[in-house]
């Protein structure tokens, strides 16, 4: 393989196993994403979509195969079967070129939006406050939040404190952005301002795998789209060729419902 594409795989992820107690949640998840990439994965509740998220940010373990980030190995599994994660520094490090936006926001309720956004930056990374606050005013702005700087979670709109978890996220400068349902708490009004938010980042191709329930979001913004269906993935193909002629029963089946 050559080292330009090496450099070019910022996610591979090869035959991932996930179980709880008994129950396998992924039954062998593969998945590349390149630099630049915008993924959305699709599918029915309880089919390991949320789970392989957490799986390559490490909030979860897995039980076998493998996953490099940006060419670092996060996990692998021996020979032995056993899975070897990396050691615990490096696996901080690998771990903090991604960023994370949750279905449930996350803030500091106790915090106010521009303490919210430096608390990571400045406690993590030990960056300065001179530093960071032009940085963290500068995320105000481009998710059209700067007027809430000093405003507390609590007075915010559900789309407002996810454009601030946004900022958040990418204050610690990611080189990936993983959200897992980023719309389904919120009102559908409020659901257009978070998916505006997220489409400047993909027109700035910032590399994304996005979670959703959002099939024109999927169609419009991502390049591939994955459906994901009893813990495997059952298509993965450019986004505006899935949603116009899905090639797999169970993705034809899905799409009928959603659409």
């Amino acid at each position: 393989m050559t080292n330009s594409l090496m450099n070019n795989s910022m996610i591979r992820a090869v035959d991932v196993h996930k179980r709880f107690g008994p129950v396998e949640v992924l039954k062998g998840v593969s998945l590349d994403v390149d630099r630049g990439e915008v993924i959305a994965i699709i599918g029915p509740s309880g089919s390991g979509k949320s789970t392989f998220l957490r799986c390559l940010i490490h909030l979860e373990t897995i039980h076998r195969g493998s996953i490099a980030i940006a060419g670092e190995a996060l996990v692998s599994t021996d020979a032995q079967g056993h899975c070897r994660y990396a050691a615990p520094a490096d696996l901080s490090r690998i771990c903090r070129k991604m960023g994370m936006v949750f279905q449930h926001f996350n803030l500091f309720p106790h915090l106010t939006v521009m303490q919210n956004i430096i608390e990571a930056p400045l406690t993590v990374k030990g960056a300065r406050l001179d530093e960071i606050v032009p940085k963290a005013e500068a995320l105000l702005n481009k998710v059209g939040l700067f007027d809430k700087r000093d405003s507390y979670p609590s007075r915010l709109s559900g789309g407002q404190k996810q454009r601030v978890a946004i900022a958040r996220a990418l204050a610690m400068e990611p080189d990936i952005m993983l959200f897992d349902e980023p719309t389904s708490a919120l009102d559908p009004e409020l659901t257009g301002e978070v998916l505006n938010t997220m489409r400047a980042l993909a027109e700035e191709r910032m590399t994304m795998i996005v979670v959703t329930h959002e099939m024109a979001f999927a169609r419009e913004a991502a390049g591939r789209a994955v459906f994901m269906d009893g813990g495997v993935i059952v298509e993965s193909r450019p986004a505006r060729e899935l949603f116009a002629a899905p090639e797999h029963p169970r993705t034809q089946a899905f799409l009928e419902k959603m659409l």
